[in-house]
């Protein structure tokens, strides 16, 4: 079972997740051989005053 867990600054759309999910998903399938029933994608979405890179905060 694949679990990818994707976490990004700022929002993504319904339609954007969807998507990713659907190319995410096929990708494992044709490369790895994994069900896609069997993958699960959880989508962390961070506001870019909570991320830094080295000590500049993204907001």
């Amino acid at each position: 079972m694949p679990y990818i867990s994707l976490r990004l600054v700022g929002k993504l759309s319904k339609e954007q997740k969807t998507q990713i999910a659907k190319e995410f998903s096929e990708t494992l399938e044709k490369i790895a051989g994994k069900p896609k029933n069997s993958t699960y994608l959880v989508f962390d979405e961070v506001d870019k005053e909570n991320w830094a890179h080295g000590d500049k905060l993204f907001g």
